[in-house]
């Protein structure tokens, strides 16, 4: 391995991009290639970081099966960044294995850190809880053990258990500034604040205030009958019974719980659930068969019962109805809650988060963009969707071992 593609190694791998492209931007030998795709990943142009890196798994002989390999896993991590998540997974895996028998664990082990961040953004949990417990971060450096504890926090985030995500975090933020390098540092930073945001709203007996995900915790901890409009269930601690995919019953479900201890008007649930501005006779027909559906879904946790005015919801055991809501609801929340990481997203990688149809996500990005929540970049297939403004790093990109000489 020649000097320049050794110190260009070094410098990416302390986070210092341009010093790489000093070294080796007028070079086009597959190391240098390599290093270049990695470098312009870190500036944040990942088209043209793609092109590099194939390039270089191209001019890399047959024999040189790691290099080829650490290529893929390059590709995988610019994918990742790029919020490009329909990748081969195969390949993925297959550059692992590669990694793994050449005794490169440490790339190898990164592999399998693009894969659980891949999971977890598309709500795979357990199968990203499956694939770490397989990693043990002990002997890998800094930077890969900020890595391995960032991926902990955010399992630990979306199963809603906070004390193991601060803690992961407090050791993500010591390996991280061990590791010396910027991008880390910023990005355990950034996911640190989320658990210093608001995650949800309250909403009970007419009042609405915020709450951090630390009071989510102890709410869905306590006796109170939760409608939770995050994920669409009536909840009462371990008791859940899910409304998705039935969005007129779960729309009574709210209306009857912030209008609780009150009933809620028949009027006010025919407006809120069916869109109907007058109330006829066909809806008030509609609102108790409904209501009936309704009343059977949940009856192992509240009844309703009908008032002269309209129902009233009575929970069975609990002394307090909670709506739980979104931080700021839209019509397209979802959409704009993924689009908050700061990273620019495919139309077609929002709807695999989702789990909806990418026309219906497109729909969504237009009417956003229309209101100026989001902003496009590229056209046609490279089009990629975020919200402004886009954060100074875009992806860590560590891929600590120097490539080797073509």
């Amino acid at each position: 391995m020649d000097s320049l593609i050794t110190a260009a190694a070094r410098a990416l791998a302390a986070g210092d991009p341009l010093g790489a492209l000093n070294r080796v931007a007028l070079r086009d030998d597959a190391p240098a290639l390599a290093l270049r795709g990695i470098a312009m990943a870190q500036l944040g142009d990942f088209a043209r970081a793609k092109t590099l890196m194939r390039s270089a798994a191209r001019r890399f002989g047959v024999k040189e099966a790691v290099a080829r390999a650490r290529c893929i896993v390059a590709e995988a991590e610019i994918a990742l960044a790029s919020r490009e998540l329909g990748w081969d997974a195969k390949a993925l895996d297959a550059a692992r294995s590669t990694l793994e028998s050449h005794g490169d664990r440490l790339n190898a082990a990164h592999a399998r850190y693009l894969e659980i961040r891949r999971l977890l953004l598309i709500g795979r949990l357990e199968d990203a809880e499956r694939l770490l417990a397989r990693l043990d971060p002990a002997p890998f450096p800094s930077a890969s053990r900020a890595a391995h504890e960032l991926v902990v926090a955010g399992i630990a985030m979306r199963r809603i258990r906070t004390k193991p995500a601060r803690a992961a975090l407090a050791r993500a933020r010591r390996a991280a500034q061990q590791a010396g390098i910027p991008a880390l540092v910023a990005e355990v930073e950034s996911t640190t604040r989320l658990l210093d945001a608001p995650a949800a709203r309250r909403i009970d007996r007419g009042r609405e205030r915020p709450l951090l995900l630390e009071q989510v915790e102890t709410l869905l901890a306590s006796k109170a009958l939760i409608v939770d409009a995050c994920r669409y269930v009536v909840r009462q601690r371990q008791a859940v019974v899910s409304l998705l995919g039935r969005p007129v019953l779960f729309a009574l479900a709210r209306v009857l719980a912030e209008a609780w201890p009150q009933d809620a008007a028949r009027d006010l649930l025919i407006a809120r659930a069916f869109g109907g501005r007058h109330a006829d006779e066909s809806h008030r027909a509609r609102l108790r068969v409904e209501i009936g559906r309704l009343r059977a879904s949940i009856r192992p946790l509240a009844g309703i019962s009908a008032t002269p005015d309209g129902f009233i919801l009575t929970p069975r055991q609990a002394r307090e109805v909670v709506v739980l809501a979104r931080p700021v609801e839209e019509p397209h929340a979802a959409v704009l809650a993924f689009l908050a990481d700061g990273e620019s997203w495919s139309s077609s990688a929002l709807a695999l988060a989702l789990g909806t149809s990418q026309r219906s996500v497109q729909r969504a990005l237009d009417a956003l963009a229309a209101d100026g929540k989001v902003q496009a970049t590229g056209r046609g297939r490279a089009r990629r969707w975020m919200m402004p403004p886009v954060p100074a790093f875009t992806t860590i990109l560590l891929l600590p071992a120097p490539l080797p000489a073509g």
